[in-house]
């Protein structure tokens, strides 16, 4: 079968968001096996929006939409699929009721206009959004079939992962087998020419997806039974493994801090946290982790000179010679925190945030994290290009994998 996006948004076509939601339903369809020629971006316009509709369907089986379902007068994706195959727009109780149901827990007043996002074609199947007040619907007739999906990619991916890729794969005599496997410590470009020879690969696919500070390889098979696919995958994983190493961290639905909480946890490490270019972001990625409490002792926000002085016990004379982004005062913070709050690991940031600060010495970008365990202390100096929040949260992900990679050779 043969699936075509259609994506809805005079945004769009005007350049004021990128199109991330046709290049993440491509990937998700061609793992199922399907055929995809052409995608169409379209304005909020109902006829050429319906027009868009004819000339899909006349070169594909399965339309993909997303956008326009919001409540304002130029969200009319529904409305135009609704006429486009000749249907009535009925009044869905179940949706009214979730959408004024999110409005209440925001404490947000609900308007009138955000009726209009309970109406649906007839006969449609609605997918109902956990994660926003613009549902989706799935309409069909003899020979067509079109799921319609909201714009914002935080609703539509969760969206078309539990209702639109099971209902695709219905139509597709493939299994299909994924494994994920996490890096981080490396960047996608590094990464990427470590397993090059593989990237290659037709069946199984390995694939690169950058993310915030780490890179995720998605390595797919597809096959006619499950155990056929999940054996096509074991050898090429095994590469994979085997050339980025330490690099991987965790596989599957994991993140870094959970991966690094568990192993404190296990070991019942005690550990502090000194921040200050990060503001506590170290510490509030570390308390993602269930169970953390176990271990996770105290996390200060040390951003002043003072305040490094009088929480951490960080030497004035430090400061004054080596300045507060040095490898001098993140080792100082490192152990001060630890000793603070009797614990076997301390760790800190100190950096150069941005935008504003920087001197040729000391660029924007340039961080320092100090790692004290059990009575050893180490100094990582990075430097990162970006904006300001791109420099915090890097250096957040950096200083707990530095953290992660002393802990999986640590006695």
């Amino acid at each position: 079968m043969v699936v075509e996006i259609v994506c809805v948004g005079t945004e769009l076509l005007l350049g004021d968001i990128v199109n991330t939601n046709a290049q993440y339903i491509a990937s998700k369809t061609a793992e199922l096996g399907f055929s995809s020629y052409f995608q169409t971006v379209v304005g909020d316009n109902m006829d050429r929006i319906k027009n868009a509709f004819e000339v899909a369907f006349s070169r594909s089986d399965i339309v993909i939409t997303t956008g326009g379902l919001g409540p304002t007068a130029d969200d009319i994706t529904k409305e135009a699929a609704a006429e486009f195959f000749g249907k009535k727009m009925l009044f869905d109780e179940k949706s009214w009721k979730n959408i004024e149901e999110i409005f209440n827990t925001r404490g947000i007043d609900i308007t009138e206009s955000n009726r209009k996002q309970a109406y649906f074609p007839k006969g449609s199947k609605i997918l109902y959004n956990e994660n926003g007040t613009a549902p989706g619907c799935i309409i069909e007739d003899e020979r067509r079939k079109m799921i319609i999906l909201p714009g914002p990619p935080r609703e539509m991916v969760p969206l078309f992962e539990r209702e639109a890729y099971p209902y695709l794969k219905g139509f597709s005599d493939l299994v299909i087998f994924s494994k994920s496997l996490r890096i981080c410590g490396i960047g996608e470009s590094s990464a990427a020419e470590m397993v090059k020879e593989l990237l290659d690969g037709e069946n199984p696919t390995v694939a690169p997806y950058a993310k915030e500070g780490e890179v995720l390889f998605r390595i797919t098979s597809r096959a006619h039974d499950e155990q056929t696919a999940k054996d096509m995958i074991r050898p090429v994983e095994e590469k994979v493994r085997e050339a980025l190493g330490d690099n991987i961290y965790g596989e599957g639905d994991t993140s870094l801090e959970n991966e690094v909480g568990k192993i404190l946890i296990d070991r019942d490490l005690k550990i502090a946290v000194a921040e200050s270019c990060t503001g506590g972001l170290v510490s509030a990625k570390l308390v993602n982790c269930p169970g953390i409490s176990k271990v996770f002792i105290e996390g200060d926000v040390t951003y002043s000179n003072e305040a490094k002085i009088r929480s951490l016990g960080v030497n004035e004379d430090t400061l004054e010679r080596f300045g507060a982004v040095s490898e001098q005062v993140a080792s100082e913070m490192a152990r001060g925190i630890a000793l603070k709050n009797g614990c076997n690991i301390g760790l800190s940031t100190t950096g150069v945030a941005g935008p504003d600060g920087g001197t040729p010495e000391k660029p924007v970008g340039l961080v320092y994290i100090g790692l004290y365990i059990n009575g050893d202390v180490k100094v990582k100096k990075i430097t990162i290009k970006g904006n300001r929040e791109r420099i915090r949260n890097y250096s957040a992900v950096r200083a707990i994998d530095i953290l992660r990679r002393e802990l999986i050779y640590m006695e």
